[in-house]
């Protein structure tokens, strides 16, 4: 009920009374009748006390003027016959659950910097200039203990070497401001981190030291969504002394998928369980729609430095035994894979690093014998990767042909490192049937010939297209036709899959229990700008932890992780608020 008055009267009959009761319920509102004595004859007074209230302002407001023109009728109003009507109205204090005139508003400032105009600025940035409008909602009243009309305003700066890169980025949001920042500029870098409370930085991992010392001189917060590197854990006790926190990988890998281990994991030690098996897979894909070539892949970010992080070596803990797999045999590892709440999905799994940390970081080292993370990739994608490898496509030393400065093109380098050791073979590879059965001669599968040999061709690499004078190597070769063929073009959408598994037992019960989260997210395109889910899943929750730390929420001083209750309850909680769903399930 938005509010209610009180009304009280001297009525000469009943009559008038029920006419009045009679219009309020007409008009939507509800009435309590009190006092009432209404007499049986035409000379009887009664008094009456009436509470009238509505849902809505337009109704209340209509009820009172009926109300007042039934007890003081002008010419035009024809009431039921009577002696006289002698009413005197009075209406009463308005008694409001909600308020009917607003209130002077009352607004608690706040400031962050983000320094890095790349493509993860924006949902930051947007979520972080709309907290003045979320503010009021009740989810956010709730999680911040927000019992006032308070709303927080927080002014936001998206700083970037380049000032017109910034302002790309920003363009269409509302009240965020724009600054030119070299972070190697220690005087601008000083005046601007002083003029916020955190700092969240989107820069390459190398440059978060820089900032962090900033930060540290000027006691403000600072949130990361890379890994926290050993040059920035060294930092830890002079971030406490300081009084700040230094909050890192508080992005999607590394960042939700901590959140949402720690979750599962310590619910389970809450509940006296030992979990025994834990395994985590995560991945940025195209969408179904978009996955329209022979990898089913397309690079949000540098080819070169993905193939690289492709070869990376693995380390994981299987039933009880430690594997270990060489950067070199990576692809040739990797295992067909399926969400089981999304089975359309045909995926395949890749070791991700050392898996071993992770059991340390939450606490499961001693009692899981399983502990894995692995990268998603839509299944057939390793197989081709391992054979290109193979081939000589990520070769990145100089090449002899390329290292003379003399023109060639793709096709022509193509033939000189896929026939360099056949004997008298003159054959062109022009087309995918000759570059398919090279590949065969070099000692390879038809199925794997086939597939690579496809992708080939679609790179564009037998094509008598010369080559850029930069490329000194195959690899660059191979990275410049990826990064042109494999783009997202026009409005496609990017997909990002996390899904963690957590089996747990009860040593009391012998029960076993399966537990599962899951999160899909796509990207979008609104009013012509792009976000990528990449972007969002990676943005938004470092955006979160400037916010927890605006609002006083984290309490630990020094360099963490988002692996404490204080950070990845509130997190979770706001990141399913605005959208993003985790898919919880038991088994």
């Amino acid at each position: 009920m938005l509010g209610k008055v009180s009304l009280s009267g001297h009525l000469f009959d009943k009559f008038l009374i029920n006419e009045a009761l009679d219009m309020i319920e007409a008009a939507g509102g509800s009435f309590h009748l009190a006092k009432c004595k209404l007499g049986q004859s035409a000379d009887a007074e009664s008094y009456s006390e009436l509470e009238v209230g509505a849902d809505d302002k337009r109704v209340l407001d209509q009820i009172i003027d009926s109300l007042t023109r039934l007890a003081n009728p002008d010419e035009d109003y024809i009431s039921p016959p009577r002696e006289a009507n002698k009413i005197s109205l009075k209406i009463g204090k308005v008694q409001q659950e909600k308020e009917v005139k607003e209130k002077p508003e009352m607004t608690k400032k706040s400031g962050v910097l983000i320094i890095g105009a790349g493509r993860v600025c924006r949902p930051a940035a947007e979520f972080l200039a709309s907290v003045r409008t979320i503010s009021s909602q009740q989810w956010y009243k709730t999680y911040f203990g927000a019992e006032s009309e308070e709303q927080r305003d927080v002014r936001v700066i998206v700083a970037s070497m380049y000032l017109k890169d910034a302002k790309k980025t920003i363009e269409g949001i509302p009240d965020v401001e724009t600054v030119q920042l070299d972070v190697s500029d220690s005087e601008n870098l000083l005046k601007y981190v002083s003029e916020v409370d955190v700092v969240l930085s989107l820069l390459p991992a190398s440059c978060h030291a820089v900032v962090a010392k900033t930060c540290i001189e000027l006691k403000k917060h600072l949130v990361t969504a890379s890994y926290v590197d050993d040059e920035t854990s060294m930092l830890h006790e002079k971030a406490k002394t300081s009084g700040i926190t230094i909050l890192g990988e508080m992005g999607l890998d590394p960042g939700i998928d901590h959140m949402m281990a720690m979750k599962m994991i310590n619910e389970a030690h809450i509940r006296k369980g030992k979990v025994k098996s834990f395994t985590s897979y995560c991945g940025g894909l195209p969408s179904p729609a978009a996955a329209n070539n022979p990898l089913a892949y397309k690079f949000s970010w540098s080819p070169a430095g993905a193939i690289r992080a492709g070869r990376n070596p693995a380390k994981y803990k299987s039933n009880g035994d430690v594997v270990n797999v060489d950067g070199e045999n990576l692809y040739d590892s990797a295992t067909s894979f399926r969400v089981p709440n999304l089975p359309a999905f045909a995926l395949e799994c890749l070791p991700n690093r050392n898996s071993l940390v992770y059991g340390e970081f939450y606490g499961i080292e001693s009692e899981a014998t399983t502990i894995f993370r692995g990268t998603l990739r839509y299944e057939g994608f390793s197989m081709i990767m391992a054979t290109l490898s193979k081939l000589g496509f990520f070769d990145n030393e100089a090449n002899q042909v390329l290292s003379t400065g003399k023109k060639i093109t793709f096709g022509a380098l193509l033939s000189n490192f896929l026939k360099k050791d056949a004997d008298n073979d003159s054959e062109p590879l022009a087309g995918e049937e000759e570059i398919s059965k090279r590949i065969i001669k070099l000692g390879h599968t038809k199925e794997t010939a086939t597939k690579a040999a496809k992708t080939i061709v679609f790179l564009g690499f037998n094509e008598e297209r010369e080559i850029p004078s930069l490329c000194k190597s195959v690899f660059d070769a191979t990275c410049y036709l990826m990064e042109e063929k494999l783009a997202y073009s026009g409005d496609e959408q990017d997909m990002v899959l996390l899904h963690h598994e957590v089996e747990v037992e009860f040593p009391e019960s012998k029960r076993v229990e399966k537990h599962s989260a899951t999160l899909l997210e796509f990207g979008d395109n609104k009013n012509g700008q792009t976000t990528t889910a990449m972007a969002k899943t990676v943005g938004i929750p470092a955006a979160i932890g400037a916010l927890l730390l605006i609002e006083d929420k984290i309490k630990t001083r020094g360099v963490l992780r988002p692996l404490e209750p204080e950070v990845y309850l509130p997190a979770l909680d706001i990141l399913q608020a605005y959208g993003i769903k985790l898919i919880e399930k038991t088994e």
